[in-house]
């Protein structure tokens, strides 16, 4: 099963315990399979929250998400269950240094 792991920061400033840590966490679970893809995301300066309502548009700069200071990234892990993608989840160093969401994709095949 797929799970979007959805990397926040809690300080922008707050690096993850540097590059080399997040380095070894993609070369470990790219290795095992476990992540089928991941990035890291611009600054949240870069970003727009976009609505329609009531025949109206608005664009609002900034993030959708305010508990956090910024969506830093996000990775697709591929696991046999939730409990799988939540020890990969642990294993990634931005869990130490800021908060992560494992959230798993809509299972079409089981909606019926």
């Amino acid at each position: 099963m797929r799970y979007l792991l959805l990397v926040c920061t809690e300080e922008i400033d707050d690096p993850a315990g540097g590059p080399d840590d997040i380095e070894r966490w993609v070369s470990t679970h790219d290795a095992s399979g476990a992540r089928v893809w991941g990035d890291r995301l611009a600054d949240v300066s870069e970003s727009r929250v976009v609505r329609v309502r009531h025949g109206g548009t608005t664009v609002v700069p900034g993030a959708l998400h305010r508990d956090f200071a910024a969506i830093a990234g996000i990775d697709i892990l591929e696991c046999a269950s939730l409990d799988e993608a939540i020890a990969v989840a642990i294993d990634h160093p931005m869990a130490r240094h800021g908060v992560l969401e494992v959230r798993p994709f809509y299972d079409w095949d089981g909606d019926a």
